[in-house]
């Protein structure tokens, strides 16, 4: 037991002594740059789903068929609201 209580102190006392300063990632400017336009690729994407959805709902009350529009545009909202809420839920998760 007190060989586990020495390397525990141990580990306390070099954990308090490192100092560690925060820098950022090489291409880390670049990286955001990407991820950026993936965010505005990903928010186009959901609302040409929604004017399509709109355009199939369109079609299917003209001509009569199964309603499958409202599967798409409920898709297409929710694929928007966790996209535009993709940092505050990453934040959540690693803080």
């Amino acid at each position: 037991m007190s060989i586990l209580l020495a390397a525990h102190q141990t580990a306390a006392y070099l954990a308090d002594t490192i100092n560690v300063v925060p820098q950022q990632p090489p291409a880390a400017d670049k990286l955001m740059k990407i991820v950026g336009w993936l965010a505005w690729g990903a928010m186009i994407a959901g609302v040409a789903g929604i004017i399509y959805a709109g355009g199939k709902f369109a079609w299917e009350r003209w001509h009569g068929g199964a309603m499958e529009s409202p599967k798409i545009v409920l898709g297409a909202l929710i694929g928007g609201v966790l996209i535009t809420s993709a940092g505050v839920i990453m934040n959540a998760v690693v803080s």
